[in-house]
């Protein structure tokens, strides 16, 4: 209760701060982790440093980092739109019920939420087809692996994860039908010592390869440790394990970000479900130098495939582990049943809960 205390006192006097400051637009971002996580939150960030590069004092930026994804969040939000904020950014899926209670109350307000999909007339929703490249490091790792086993750290069983732990695997079986994805689940989103933790246990599985869906390095170095490849996620992670890393499914945020505050400035936002791709420059795969010619030569064809528009990752047929046809031959899944999606395909070992 202190500690909950302390916290609520130190956004206030936050807030106080930046009431003392006004801008032609004013944008402020909330982000769940620190900034400088290496990961979700940092990237997130790059693109909040890359709007104050383009725009320069046309747009001045804040942000509150480490909140939690409570309802203490609201307060946040609510601080934020008091204090004159034309534009607020949730970084996180936690957000989503504070942040739409709060946009209700503030409707001259516009509010933009990461990953949900509860709108509102001056609340909108963005995310990226991060299944896309995660497809692409799937075949990287089919095609790495000599013990096929390969460990999957992973955040929460959210249809995000879910969503990437499948196509990742079918990455993986597009190239190798006889590995395994190893799921193990950390329960948080950032948490070194942890993801270090599950990381060593898949290791001590047999794997050889290891992939994440949490955001710092700890994982790329627990795999550097042993001797084993990994494949990051979020951002470019070689330098935490340059022997290691194969490459990662990144983010930019950057230009959604410009893209956003220019329709404010010019009076044009309106409220969407954004749901960006490759194709897009929101998301794509990164691919260290130290992956062999020949592999990599198979990954960046599958990626043009992709953005031309002739490979779409979860096209059937596709069985889940009790081996039910999920996906029949020849279907495409709606974006409704991906973003719902809370099954887990057949070369994957774990639960999806």
């Amino acid at each position: 209760m202190v500690r909950k205390h302390k916290w609520l006192v130190s956004v206030g006097l936050f807030l106080l701060c930046l009431s003392l400051f006004g801008q032609p637009l004013r944008v402020a971002f909330v982000f769940v982790n620190p900034v400088t996580d290496m990961g979700w939150s940092f990237l997130q960030d790059q693109g909040r440093r890359f709007l104050e590069t383009t725009f320069g004092p046309a747009v001045q930026t804040a942000f509150m980092q480490n909140v939690p994804e409570n309802s203490d969040s609201a307060l946040v939000f609510q601080g934020f739109a008091q204090n004159g904020f034309d534009l607020i950014f949730g970084t996180s899926f936690g957000y989503m019920e504070s942040m739409a209670k709060v946009a209700q109350a503030y409707p001259q307000t516009i509010f933009m939420h990461c990953s949900g999909y509860k709108t509102a007339p001056n609340m909108g929703t963005y995310f990226g087809r991060m299944y896309q490249p995660r497809y692409l490091s799937g075949i990287l790792a089919g095609k790495m692996t000599t013990s096929n086993i390969i460990g999957y750290v992973a955040a929460f069983p959210l249809p995000e994860v879910v969503r990437g732990i499948n196509a990742f695997a079918l990455g993986v079986l597009s190239v190798n039908e006889h590995a395994e994805i190893h799921v193990v689940w950390s329960g948080t989103w950032f948490d070194p010592g942890q993801e270090r933790e599950a990381a060593l246990a898949l290791l001590d599985r047999g794997a050889d390869v290891i992939t994440q869906h949490q955001n710092s390095p700890a994982c790329q170095q627990a795999a550097q440790d042993r001797g084993a490849f990994s494949i990051g996620y979020n951002s470019d992670m070689r330098t935490f394990a340059p022997d290691a890393f194969l490459g990662a499914p990144v983010w930019n945020w950057g230009p959604y970000f410009v893209r956003v505050v220019q329709s404010v400035l010019d009076g044009t936002w309106t409220s969407e479900a954004y749901w960006g791709g490759m194709k897009d420059g929101i998301v794509d795969l990164l691919l260290s130098d130290r992956v062999p010619s020949q592999v990599s030569a198979f990954v960046l064809d599958a990626r043009e495939k992709i953005l031309q528009g002739t490979l779409e990752p979860f096209e059937g047929p596709v069985w889940d582990q009790q081996g039910n046809l999920r996906i029949p031959a020849g279907e495409i899944p709606s974006d409704e049943e991906l973003l719902r999606m809370d099954w887990l395909v057949r070369n994957v070992v774990g639960t999806p809960h």
